[in-house]
């Protein structure tokens, strides 16, 4: 077991992007404060998260000011406009972690966006999940595009959203409940999570994804054209298990909170959102303390944004997770005794799987082809063998 951990934490720092990292944040570390019971920050630590007006982001600024009035520490929010923004200042080292959503996974598995040369499968570490009483991804549509079920979204505009492979995907996974596809609707290309929101009011488009009680869905609902969420059943064994099976890290979930939801909720899927990662090479005790002030802070900042309830300890779901925990919140976590031998078990697992695709991505680049496209075809295939050889879940069609 040992063998392959050490095996794959020394094969990832031989690439150049991890090495670039790990310079790059060193300055971030030169003034260090100690606080009291191993709580250490920088001055100035700095998350990427969605953009202004979005739940991850208030979330994040809702955190900062616990940050800045307990510890003195200034916490940058950096927005980013898509997946790839996000991820790409985390990985540079222009952020030390970055709240976000499904991106997080599919850097891990090196699909979509990150199944190019610059990218591939990258060594993603978990520091906490939140899941709250909303939801963070389901189909938004205007009441009056007269859409009361997914079946109903067939022919409608539907927003894709540029260089957001986790969103589109999404999408693509909860269009498939009534066996729906891309083909199915019409696409409306925008430039961001905003800018979908806007489609809608600005009668572009009919349909929107996102978090429900995402800000930004606020307008679509105070619009003329106001906001319906249509359900997704969960009795529907089979419509469930065509979302899961390209979503495994998506669950049936009741929502509670978002404009228009009745008090009984409605049935929808849910993920963690934001999911707070870091690299493997994060700095321990930076994470450690994060989680930690978090945790025994999370009275003073649960109710100053939008879903922010949803980073209750009670809400970790370390048995069910899809990537692999930091050691720095593993060390928190075992300190009050909330990691189970299952969570154990579960991340050793996720462990193995960024193994097996890390050795994959060796084996697979010096012979890759040269053309972009070629090289992304060649590599989900490789990706998938591999998988497959290892018996563990490639994921579903269209990744």
């Amino acid at each position: 077991m040992q063998s392959w951990l050490t095996g794959s934490l020394c094969s990832l720092t031989k690439l150049p992007n991890i090495r670039l990292a790990l310079v790059l944040l060193v300055p971030l570390f030169i003034n260090v404060a100690n606080g009291a019971e191993g709580i250490v920050f920088p001055k100035t630590i700095a998350w990427s998260a969605y953009q202004t007006g979005t739940g991850g982001y208030s979330q994040a600024v809702a955190i900062g000011n616990i940050l800045q009035r307990q510890y003195q520490t200034n916490l940058r929010v950096i927005p980013g406009r898509n997946d790839v923004s996000r991820l790409a200042t985390l990985r540079a080292g222009r952020v030390h972690f970055s709240a976000g959503g499904s991106e997080a996974i599919y850097a891990q598995e090196g699909v979509l966006n990150f199944a190019s040369r610059i990218w591939g499968p990258q060594p993603i570490r978990v520091l906490m999940s939140n899941y709250s009483d909303s939801c963070s991804y389901t189909l938004v549509t205007a009441t009056d595009a007269n859409i009361r079920s997914v079946a109903d979204i067939k022919g409608k505009r539907v927003t894709f959203v540029q260089g957001a492979p986790s969103l589109n995907n999404a999408m693509a996974a909860l269009l498939s409940y009534a066996n729906l596809t891309w083909d199915d609707v019409t696409r409306v290309e925008v430039g961001g999570y905003n800018a979908s929101a806007d489609a809608v009011v600005n009668n572009r488009a009919d349909v929107v994804g996102g978090a429900c009680n995402s800000p930004p869905f606020l307008r679509i609902e105070a619009s003329p054209r106001g906001l319906t969420f249509p359900e997704l059943p969960h009795g529907d064994a089979d419509a469930v298990a065509r979302v899961r099976a390209r979503l495994p890290w998506y669950v049936p979930h009741i929502a509670l909170e978002g404009p228009t939801i009745p008090a009984e909720g409605i049935e929808v899927f849910s993920s963690a959102y934001p999911l707070l990662v870091g690299l493997d090479n994060s700095d321990e005790t930076l994470v450690y303390s994060t989680v930690k002030v978090m945790h025994q802070n999370f009275d003073a900042y649960k109710n100053n944004a939008p879903g922010a309830t949803g980073w209750r300890m009670d809400r970790q779901k370390f048995g069910q997770a899809f990537v692999p925990y930091h050691p720095g919140a593993i060390r928190y976590y075992r300190e009050i005794g909330v990691w189970s031998e299952e969570a154990e078990m579960q991340n050793r697992k996720n462990l193995r799987r960024q193994f097996v695709l890390q050795q994959a991505w060796e084996k697979f680049l010096p012979s890759a082809p040269e053309d972009y496209t070629e090289f992304e075809l060649s590599w989900l295939i490789a990706r998938e063998q591999a998988l497959a050889d290892a018996e563990m879940i490639t994921l579903g069609e269209g990744l």
